[in-house]
């Protein structure tokens, strides 16, 4: 019983893990496309810097999708990453469609 106390005070002690979201990024065609503030798509908060752009959040969907949405406000994109979810270069050309 004691050992079981003391494995219990041990585990609670412990620091929780906490994971890190997957990426979620694009790089713009056109780094002039790019918002110069930040753009709230689909809950997701998306910055700019140059042609790379960052995003935090955002309703779970396909990756296909989001890219759609994105690519209707800032234009055509060379790559797109999605919660972890990398576009292929046929994915890339339908979403730019």
């Amino acid at each position: 019983m004691r050992a079981l106390l003391i494995a219990a005070a041990l585990f609670a002690a412990a620091p929780a893990v906490a994971q890190t979201p997957a990426a979620t990024s694009l790089t713009l065609v056109d780094a002039a496309s790019a918002p110069a503030r930040a753009t709230i798509i689909d809950g997701a908060r998306w910055s700019c810097e140059g042609a790379t752009c960052t995003a935090s959040g955002g309703t779970p969907q396909p990756a296909t999708r989001a890219c759609r949405r994105v690519v209707q406000k800032f234009g055509p994109v060379t790559a797109f990453s999605y919660k972890g979810v990398e576009l292929s270069a046929d994915e890339l050309a339908v979403c730019n469609a």
